[in-house]
């Protein structure tokens, strides 16, 4: 290995030759075979060797590049400031994953991934360094290559979606009630948006309610409004969410979470067009589209007689079934790409891919949080991310063992806590192992999710505090 004369490597010689003689190999063998780009460079920053990978990645022949100063073959920004090799050669640090932009044969761009360490000959004598390298390329996230067309923001190539986003225009001029169902996260108001903006009441308003959010006790009233000493504190008469999404559409969201007495009255609502306000005596008309949504399995909760039967079929005239972001992992890529234009624009950088590593990270990952949990995943990459390219080191720590498990309690000492103290520790674990979701946590709880609502505001456990 001629080209080698100069360094040592910093394997002992002893123990890997008899496995290259086994083998029939040489050293040099194994760095061409290398599935990564390596070069060498002598103290006077002289390219003494360049692997075949590299003369792919860089276009470069070895002939052209052997006895050059190796800034000169990669022309990077980091080779004048931060450059990794000189870093490593002054300091002997080892510097794993840095990010930079090299001009290959021809003028092109390229952004790589870089890999240094010192050679040295016994402890202390630095003959040189070594670099290993990889191109950033990331095929799934090549425009030519994904083929979606959004649909207002609505993004994938999967069978499931792209069924989704050519359905939508029709299902959004029928001016028909549709009932969104999916998991949370999976974009049900999104969609829901989506049909108002393409619908003929897309000048109207468009009044989102989410069912489970507001108190079961003044639900009715923000529904449907109420009339001046309708009950203590109706100083005033106040409209509902009803009238004000006159001409426009009305939002149901969490629509599940309806106690029975309110499923009549909307039942009621839904058959005659026309509601009452809270201590009110005139009817009036109801002038809005209807567009429900929940991730509850609304057909099991009609079997346990948590819904009711006539309503389910009012609000199912058109349904649109969401699948999770597990069973559509192929549009991972794209939703990637898209969310990365979404946050170059709110950040102000120019991220402009991701690592294979973490792409193939995210396309394993679960997602119990489906489409919103990638979002706020890569919104924390981009918090942290310096470079063009967010690499394994941006990454949170992404956690899906908590679904389908029991909730592990606290190892408290019950003879000096109160009990309520250890019901709160309780609840806020719950909602920080599923990532805020109420939904979630409340089933791992084993209680309600309007119960857990009443404890978060008794205990005074803020939603802000969490995702969802």
């Amino acid at each position: 290995m001629r080209a080698l004369n100069s360094f040592d490597s910093p394997i002992n010689s002893e123990e890997i030759i008899p496995s290259l003689k086994f083998l029939n190999l040489t050293y040099s063998d194994i760095l061409e075979h290398f599935p990564e780009g390596v070069f060498m460079v002598n103290t006077r920053w002289q390219i003494g060797y360049f692997n075949r990978m590299a003369e792919e990645i860089t276009g470069f022949r070895k002939e052209e590049v052997m006895g050059k100063f190796c800034w000169d073959v990669f022309q990077a920004d980091q080779c004048q400031r931060d450059c990794p090799m000189r870093i490593t050669m002054s300091t002997g640090q080892i510097l794993v994953d840095r990010e930079l932009e090299i001009t290959i044969k021809g003028g092109a761009k390229k952004i790589i991934m870089v890999n240094t360490s010192q050679l040295k000959k016994g402890e202390n004598v630095v003959l040189g360094g070594v670099e290993t390298f990889h191109h950033l390329t990331c095929p799934e996230l090549e425009a030519e290559k994904l083929e979606s067309k959004p649909f207002a923001d609505i993004v994938g190539v999967s069978p499931q979606m792209q069924e989704i986003i050519q359905d939508l225009p029709v299902i959004a001029a029928s001016g028909s009630n549709v009932l969104i169902q999916g998991e949370s996260g999976t974009g049900k108001e999104l969609v829901a948006r989506a049909l108002h903006l393409y619908s003929p009441q897309h000048k109207g308003p468009f009044v989102a309610v989410n069912c489970s959010a507001i108190p079961e006790n003044l639900l009715e009233s923000e529904l449907f409004g109420h009339e001046r000493g309708a009950f203590t504190g109706a100083i005033s008469s106040k409209q509902g969410r009803f009238e004000l999404a006159k001409g426009g559409t009305l939002f149901l969201d969490e629509i599940g979470e309806l106690k029975p007495e309110l499923q009549v009255k909307l039942l009621r609502v839904l058959e005659v067009k026309a509601f009452m306000r809270v201590g009110g005596t005139r009817k009036i008309p109801l002038e809005a589209r209807i567009v429900a949504a929940t991730n509850l399995d609304l057909k099991e909760a009609m079997r346990g007689g948590r819904f009711r039967d006539d309503l389910y079929y009012r609000l199912f005239t058109v349904p649109i079934n969401l699948p999770p972001l597990r069973e559509k992992r192929e549009d991972i890529p794209i939703l990637v790409k898209y969310f990365l234009e979404k946050l170059n624009r709110k950040f102000n950088k120019r991220v402009r891919g991701v690592d294979p590593k973490v792409m193939k990270v995210l396309c394993r990952h679960a997602w119990p949080g489906n489409v919103r949990e990638l979002q706020h995943v890569l919104e924390y990459c981009f918090v942290f991310a310096k470079g063009p390219v967010i690499t394994e080191r941006h990454l949170p720590r992404l956690e899906s063992a908590w679904v389908g498990r029991e909730l592990e309690l606290p190892q408290t000492d019950k003879s000096v806590t109160p009990l309520q103290e250890l019901e709160k520790k309780t609840i806020l674990m719950a909602l920080e192992m599923t990532q805020g979701s109420k939904q979630e946590a409340a089933r791992v709880l084993k209680i309600s999710r309007s119960k857990l609502w009443r404890k978060m505001r008794m205990y005074q456990i803020s939603d802000k505090n969490f995702n969802k």
